[in-house]
């Protein structure tokens, strides 16, 4: 599906948006700064020593543009009639000391946050986007994971090792995602062979899919903010496999040694089911048989009622947590969506969790005892992993609310035409095809999810993130 892109104008609301949000990152309830303590503990830190060198594999990152905290490699290889894959991770727990400044200010920030005008970073910059970062030529410490997978990418065998890595190439989704759509040959080649294999074995596991289309605030080159939405692209699906796979194996490892941190989802309980149902049917996509998950992937994606049926479905997959162990594994320790245990334990330079997940497996992996530090902490991480979670999801949808009112304010006073996403008593969740917004209004008589509406925009306040509709005309519009 083609990128939407809404874009602001420079003009005196382009000011006040750029005041909003600069106002908006200075009230965020994290710190912002790092210690002089922890600022010189990451400058100093240095490469570990690893257990083996694997600078002859010419491993490369894939990211979005631009990105520097970089925490997978990966190389791609046939072997026989299956493959290799190797994963490499950053490997943040070597540099950080645990007690120190570096683990004590990453503790209270839980994960990388991610403002319109810029990161507020996990760990100080010189080790997430420098002396930990695997960064293109520049011999950097990982954490490689080795899978052997038949030719149904089914993982036969897998090993974590540290190793002292060299990666090639900096990949980025769209350059990469043309260079395969142009047949061009590429480290990538096998990407879409193994990523799609893995896709199949999610399906036969159940597991399910949304890939809503991504909403990112972004700052142009002319200063100006807009947002960006689109769908990911293949590639990133594919790549996500990998991710799933190697947090797949993270999860078998600490359940052998009945000791870790796993990320959790329960299953949807029938009355989300039931909710969910009606919603497909009020959209005239109507779920009728089958696994949800089947259903989610048969949608076409060039279809405009695609999207508010994905987002229905955002109400399947809540719940989601960490749960940790130690001695006795939980009864429920299954991830819903993935249908598999499964780990966070694949960016470690912008989620706290991961250093816990990649210590423990790779003292398993050796024979080893867990790292006390490790082991002790464990029964903090979940409540953290929650606070940081909430803190980027508040400013996550601050930020897109201050710059959509931003985009609706040039049609305060206007008429415009909406479709209805969903439906709670008298509000109505809707979308704005032109300028790409999604809002909140009062639900017009008689409408229903998947009807087009007139609105009126009677206010945008950019400074508060709030827009106000009113019904412009009680007949629904058409469907």
């Amino acid at each position: 599906m083609p990128q939407r892109r809404s874009h602001i104008a420079p003009s005196a609301v382009e000011s006040e948006l750029a005041a909003a949000l600069t106002a908006l990152r200075e009230a965020v309830d994290a710190p912002t700064e790092f210690s002089p303590e922890a600022m010189a503990e990451a400058e100093s830190a240095t490469a570990p020593e690893t257990d083996l060198d694997l600078r002859d594999v010419p491993f490369v990152t894939l990211d979005p543009l631009g990105a520097k905290d970089l925490d997978q490699a990966m190389h791609l290889a046939r072997r026989g009639s299956g493959f290799e894959v190797r994963y490499a991770i950053a490997d943040v727990p070597a540099f950080v000391a645990p007690g120190g400044a570096v683990d004590a200010a990453a503790r209270e920030r839980g994960q990388t946050l991610y403002a319109a005008d810029g990161s507020i970073p996990l760990h100080p910059r010189a080790l997430s986007e420098d002396r930990a970062s695997l960064l293109p030529e520049q011999d950097r410490p990982a954490l490689v994971w080795t899978f052997d997978l038949d030719d149904a990418g089914v993982v036969s065998e897998f090993r974590l090792e540290r190793a002292l890595i060299r990666s090639r190439a900096q990949l980025d989704y769209v350059s990469a995602q043309e260079a395969l759509d142009r047949g061009e040959e590429s480290p990538l080649s096998l990407l879409p062979v193994i990523g799609g294999l893995r896709q199949e074995l999610e399906v036969q596991r159940g597991g399910a899919s949304l890939n809503l289309p991504d909403s990112e605030v972004v700052q142009r080159d002319d200063g100006t903010y807009g947002i960006d939405r689109q769908h990911p692209l293949p590639l990133e699906d594919w790549n996500a496999q990998l991710s799933l796979m190697t947090g797949m194996a993270a999860a078998s490892l600490m359940i052998d040694a009945k000791v870790g941190v796993l990320r959790t989802m329960p299953e949807p309980d029938e009355r989300a089911f039931t909710a969910f149902r009606l919603q497909t049917e009020a959209l005239g996509r109507p779920w009728k048989d089958g696994e949800y998950g089947a259903y989610l992937r048969s949608l076409d994606r060039d279809d405009p009622l695609t999207q508010p049926v994905l987002e229905a479905a955002a109400s399947l997959f809540r719940g989601a947590g960490y749960v940790t162990f130690d001695g006795s594994v939980p009864a429920d320790i299954e991830q819903a969506a993935i249908a598999a245990p499964y780990a966070h334990a694949t960016a470690p330079l912008r989620r706290l969790v991961d250093r816990w997940a990649l210590a423990i497996c790779l003292a398993v992996s050796r024979g080893e005892v867990v790292p006390t530090w490790a082991r002790e902490s464990l029964d903090e991480l979940p409540a953290l992993m929650q606070e940081s979670g909430q803190r980027a999801s508040r400013l996550n949808a601050d930020t897109v609310n201050r710059v959509e009112a931003a985009l609706l304010t040039p049609l305060v006073g206007s008429v415009v035409e909406a479709t209805i996403i969903e439906v709670r008593e008298d509000r109505a969740t809707i979308q704005i095809a032109e300028p790409a917004v999604a809002a909140s209004a009062p639900l017009p008589t008689g409408a229903k999810p998947g009807d087009t509406v007139s609105l009126r925009l009677v206010r945008a306040d950019i400074g508060k993130g709030e827009v106000e509709f009113a019904e412009a005309d009680a007949a629904v519009a058409g469907r």
